[in-house]
């Protein structure tokens, strides 16, 4: 064999072995990261202590927090329970249940909006909203980014990799997650654990260990890098939703 011949087959011999060492593991979906140490809990499971929201509203019930709207008890729109700490890069942690007549939300980098003293609703948050939602058939599913209170809507949805820049959103490259996986993925009835991760103007929502949502906010004038955390009731049809778990860390 020429002396070419032979060190190009060793080369190719070495490369085969070694590469497969390096190559990136062929992932189905990204999962949540692992909960790391120092996480602060926000909900003690026994009071709302440094929580502010309707008192008509809002409970802990069997220890985890319960809000309720019925004929008797309206929302007089859209209501929040506000955590009292503002936080801008995080890593929230939750679990939620809700029924399925109306939908919630838990707000994130949320402002409170000023009332009228004389307003029986107080508690108004505008911001970034992660849906709440017990169904499972995309597109009207938990996990969606709104802009509550804002104008650009449904800023992102379920399975999106989105970007908005100053001339709107283009969505990137492939789903993150089907209709079908989706639907098997969301515990309709029962508790679904919830994942937030907002780092500059990176936002990333995992749902039940899976990411569902991954957007990148460019739009400067109408994004949201501080703020409040909000658990929402609905206005409209009697409700309920309940949180538990609540958990958060700086990052």
């Amino acid at each position: 064999m020429p002396r070419v011949q032979f060190l190009y087959s060793f080369a190719f011999a070495i490369v085969a072995i070694v590469a497969p060492q390096f190559a990136p593991a062929d992932e189905p979906f990204t999962a949540a990261p692992a909960e790391q140490d120092g996480m602060t809990v926000l909900f003690d499971g026994e009071t709302l202590e440094g929580w502010d929201g309707d008192p008509q509203l809002w409970e802990v019930r069997d220890g985890v927090v319960h809000g309720e709207t019925t004929d008797e008890k309206v929302a007089k729109g859209n209501t929040f329970l506000i955590h009292q700490n503002e936080l801008a890069d995080f890593e929230l942690r939750l679990s939620f249940r809700c029924n399925a007549t109306n939908n919630s939300g838990i707000q994130y980098r949320s402002q409170r909006v000023d009332t009228k003293p004389s307003s029986p609703n107080q508690w108004v948050l505008r911001g970034y909203q992660h849906e709440i939602r017990n169904e499972e058939n995309m597109p009207n599913v938990p996990s969606f980014i709104y802009d509550e209170r804002g104008s650009r809507g449904r800023i992102c949805l379920a399975g999106e990799k989105a970007v908005w820049n100053e001339d709107g959103k283009e969505v990137v490259g492939e789903p993150l997650i089907t209709k079908e996986e989706f639907k098997e993925l969301m515990k309709v009835d029962d508790w679904n654990d919830v994942v937030i991760i907002a780092k500059g103007n990176h936002l990333q929502h995992f749902l039940n260990g899976r990411l569902v949502l991954d957007f990148t906010d460019n739009l400067k004038e109408k994004s949201f890098s501080k703020g409040f955390i909000g658990l929402q009731l609905h206005a409209g049809k009697p409700m309920w939703t309940e949180f538990k778990n609540i958990r958060v860390r700086s990052l």
